[in-house]
């Protein structure tokens, strides 16, 4: 029983990560690595490096997020900053309907 539901955690998290930080991205624009951490804070799970990147950038290209550099103080490197779309947004509530419906078709 464990391995389905480990396998199951593993597809609502590796899977489902654009979900994810598109719900941090609601509250705040972040960086990129900001996120990472945070997905681990508040969601119990740590997506490879890799991941997060290549979700963040097909968000962008999707419209989902827009991204803008800002300048860091003190001589700390610049740091690129993501911000969600209303596009973004519409896509964040439809995926949480769907999980909504799934489990209300589960429980039924």
């Amino acid at each position: 029983m464990e391995e389905f539901i480990l396998r199951l955690r593993d597809k609502f998290t590796k899977e489902m990560l654009w979900l994810y930080i598109l719900k941090l991205l609601k509250d705040r624009p972040m960086y990129a690595y900001e996120i990472r951490n945070k997905l681990k804070k508040r969601f119990g799970f740590e997506p490879a490096t890799v991941s997060s990147y290549v979700v963040l950038y097909r968000l962008e290209e999707g419209g989902y997020v827009t991204s803008e550099w800002h300048e860091s103080e003190a001589g700390r490197p610049s740091r690129k900053y993501y911000r969600l779309t209303e596009k973004g947004e519409k896509l964040l509530e439809k995926g949480i309907e769907t999980i909504e419906n799934v489990l209300n078709m589960l429980k039924s």
